[in-house]
Formats: structure tokens, C-alpha cells, sequence
């Protein structure tokens, strides 16, 4: 946006309504979803109401550093035309929806914005903060947050220590070493100066920040940590406020249950070296899922298969241990019932087997790619890996080896052609690709 033009003026010269998350000008915000479109031409209006209930904090200025807030005071977000209404919010139900993002106005790339919920996506409210200390539904959750026990011993650290994490509900926070936590602070990008494992440049509003987001959903956290630049399969992060997430775009794995068997067998094929690498990689840390589904992985346009949620990602350290001797229910407080119910009880790292990830994804993701695409007989036995794959009762031995075997088999059955832009032509000259 250019020095003295307003979101007014930016949306008028786009010719579309614009999204801005202004770090300074506290009106930048949007309608309610529930607000009809006055017309079926887009209206441009002075200020729009972005609403509480989405960002999850009082005001899009709890966001400083380099979040989306600072970012977008001069760059800017705007909705895809796809929404019903040109002003409104998607449905509740939507977990997340594409939009176009820009930092000089002209050139536009395809992003995508995620609330982030959690598998009980209407208890992570408002209310039940301002119910935690008896106080109205308008309350200041900033100002009830603050004055939390927590909150208070947060203040105090200059290190994130495990103990200043017990209880809350995140898989990623189950039971955390030292070694994760200094990761979690020293990779924070919400900060302006980060690098460190102390938290002494954390301002009080940064400290409120990331409690607030390890407590609600920590998919932007893994985004900051194990970033994609580095090998992870996960996308690129570009900021985050309160419930509000902003990554490259991807496309779910559901749209293509219906794929070409090469394709098919290619998605299949990297979804198995993704776990994998998961299970087995160099920082030794073991990812696990707890749950699984077809929205979490995602697709670029060059056909590379990426996490597209990984609010469901467990870590367990190898190299360090975990901290395993949390007593969770004496450090249960509103932090821990924001995802879900307060009396809810995590089973032990030390209950997680090595196997439980392929278990989920070949009983309920691998099959719907698979199943009926290939002929005989190595569609029979695909169907016999995938069923021994996905057997729970199997030891993790014999699943490890089944996925292999599963693998071994996919690998062939993938073309090499421009499709899969992640790996031609470097397919046609190296055999890993």
C-alpha cells in the first residue's frame, strides 16, 4: 500500500474489497460471516468488522514483530472471488479458504488462510475465557489471560522450561524436551530479534502471544520450527494472529481420490516417504500423528505432497528424552481447556508406538488412492501390504515392513513427465527421482 493511501483507496485501485490486517489502524477489520451482500456489485465501506471471535485476541495490534499484522500494514491479503459474499467471512465450517497475497499491489501469488481450531472447533471461544473469570461475553481476553497464574509465572521465565507448559492440550507439548522448547523460542518469528534460547527479547505481548498459540493450535509453532526451507514437509509460514494463519497454498488430498493411477500411486508413494521421514530424520526426533485426515495433507501445483495441518502432530525426542513426569491434573487452567474439555486426560509418550502413524494412513487415506486402480495381480498386492499395513494389532515390525513393501511396489507404477514438475526432469537422469 502506498504512504497515505487508506484500505479504501488500495481496494478501489484493485477493483476487488481488500483484506488488510493493519497493525496501526484498529478499523481494518471485516463483516460478520452471517452479513449478506447489500448488493451483487462489490461495495467498498470505510471500515469492516473483522470481529474478535475470528482473530481470538482483542485487537490485530496484539500483533507486533514481524507478524501478519506489521507485514500486512503495507502489504495486503484480498479474497478469491469464490466467496459468496465479497465482504463476508467463509462459513464456520470452513476450515480454511484461498485468498491472493501481495506486498507491492501488482503482483499477486496464491496464499492460504487457516483459522486455527481444534478438533472441537466451537469450544476455542471467547466466552469461555471471560467465563473463566466471571466476567461478560464483551470481556478483554488480553486483560483475563494476563492476570492468570500462568501467565504470571511466564512473566517471570527467562527460559520456556517444560514445567511452564504442563497441561495444556497440544500433542507437540505432551511431553517436551528442553531441547524443543529452546527450539520453539530460538525459531519464534513473531519476535524482531530472535536467535536465542532465553527469552529476554520477548516483550510481555510476545510472552501472551505464544502462550496463546501453543495453547489454541500449534500448527504455525511447527511451521516456525521445522520449516520447509530446511526439508520439512510443511509449508511456507508467512505470519499468524491469534487464530488467524496465513501459508502458501495447497491443495487437499481429497481432490484427488479420483486421480490417474499414476498419479495416484505418486501421492501414495510420498505420503509413505513423508511418515518416514517423520519416524526417521537427522535431528532425531520422532513426529507422530494422533489422528488423521484427507484435509491435512496438501499439494502444490508441482504435485509435491506436503502437511497442510499439523495441528495433530505429536514429538517425541530420541536424542534427549522427554519430560514425562507431568503431574496434569494440578496445571489444568483456561490454557487447557481452550482445545478441549478441561478433564480431558493424554495418554503417555511412552504408550505411542513407532507404528501409529502408518496404522491411520493406510486404514483410512491409502486405501481411497489405491484401491481398484491397478490391474491384476498388482492391484492384489497392493490390497495385501495395505491391509497389513493397517492392522493395529500387528507389531510395529511387521507394519514397517508392510509399508516398505507397499512402497517398493508404488514406486515403479509413477511416470515421469511434467506433471510432477517437484521431480522432472531430474527423473529422467537420476533413478532416486
Amino acid at each position: 500500500m502506498e504512504p497515505g493511501r487508506g484500505p479504501e483507496a488500495a481496494a478501489l485501485r484493485l477493483g476487488q474489497p481488500a483484506l488488510l490486517l493493519c497493525a496501526l489502524a484498529l478499523r481494518c477489520t471485516f463483516s460478520s460471516p452471517a452479513s449478506p451482500p447489500p448488493s451483487l456489485v462489490p461495495q467498498v465501506r470505510s471500515s469492516y468488522n473483522f470481529g474478535r471471535a475470528f482473530l481470538g485476541l482483542d485487537k490485530c495490534n496484539a500483533c507486533i514483530g514481524t507478524s501478519i499484522c506489521k507485514k500486512f500494514f503495507k502489504e495486503e491479503i484480498r479474497f478469491n472471488d469464490s466467496l459468496a459474499s465479497p465482504l463476508g467471512l467463509p462459513p464456520d465450517h470452513s476450515p480454511s479458504y484461498p485468498a491472493n497475497y501481495s506486498d507491492d499491489s501488482k503482483t499477486w501469488r496464491t496464499v492460504e488462510i487457516f483459522r486455527l481450531l481444534s478438533t472441537y472447533q466451537h469450544e476455542i471461544s471467547d466466552s469461555r475465557i471471560c467465563a473463566s473469570a466471571s466476567a461478560p461475553k464483551t470481556c478483554s481476553i488480553e486483560r483475563v489471560l494476563r492476570k492468570t497464574g500462568r501467565f504470571q509465572k511466564w512473566l517471570q521465565a527467562k527460559r520456556l522450561t517444560p514445567d511452564l507448559v504442563q497441561g495444556l492440550a497440544s500433542p507437540l507439548l505432551r511431553c517436551p524436551s528442553q531441547r524443543l522448547l529452546d527450539r520453539v523460542v530460538r525459531r519464534y518469528a513473531e519476535v524482531a530479534d530472535a536467535g536465542s534460547i532465553f527469552m529476554d527479547h520477548f516483550t510481555e505481548r510476545d510472552k501472551l502471544r505464544l502462550l496463546y498459540t501453543l495453547a489454541v493450535n500449534t500448527h504455525p509453532i511447527l511451521l516456525q520450527i521445522f520449516p520447509g526451507a530446511e526439508g520439512w514437509p510443511l509449508p511456507k509460514y508467512l505470519g499468524s494472529c491469534g487464530r488467524f494463519l496465513v501459508s502458501t497454498s495447497t491443495r487437499p488430498l481429497q481432490e484427488f481420490f479420483s486421480a490417474p493411477p499414476d498419479q495416484a500411486a505418486d501421492l501414495a508413494y510420498q505420503l509413505l516417504g513423508v511418515l518416514e521421514s517423520l519416524r526417521s530424520n537427522d535431528l532425531n526426533y520422532f513426529f507422530y500423528f494422533t489422528r488423521v485426515d484427507a484435509g491435512m495433507f496438501g499439494i502444490f501445483t508441482n504435485g509435491h505432497l506436503f502437511i497442510r495441518d499439523a495441528s495433530a502432530l505429536g514429538v517425541i525426542d530420541k536424542q534427549e528424552g522427554s519430560y514425562t513426569t507431568f503431574k496434569t491434573a494440578d496445571n489444568k487452567d483456561i490454557f487447557s481447556c481452550l482445545v478441549s474439555g478441561c478433564q480431558t486426560q493424554l495418554p503417555s509418550c511412552d504408550m505411542v508406538p513407532e507404528k501409529q502413524s502408518l496404522v491411520l494412513v493406510c486404514r483410512q487415506l491409502l486405501p481411497r488412492l489405491l484401491q481398484g486402480r491397478f490391474h491384476s495381480p498388482v492391484q492384489e498386492e497392493i490390497d495385501s501390504a495395505l491391509a497389513q499395513c493397517g492392522e493395529d494389532t500387528r507389531s510395529d515390525l511387521e507394519v514397517l515392513e508392510a509399508a516398505s513393501r507397499l512402497k517398493a511396489m508404488l514406486r515403479p507404477l509413477r511416470t515421469c513427465d511434467p506433471r510432477f514438475a517437484y521431480r522432472y526432469p531430474d527423473c529422467k537422469y537420476n533413478e532416486k527421482f
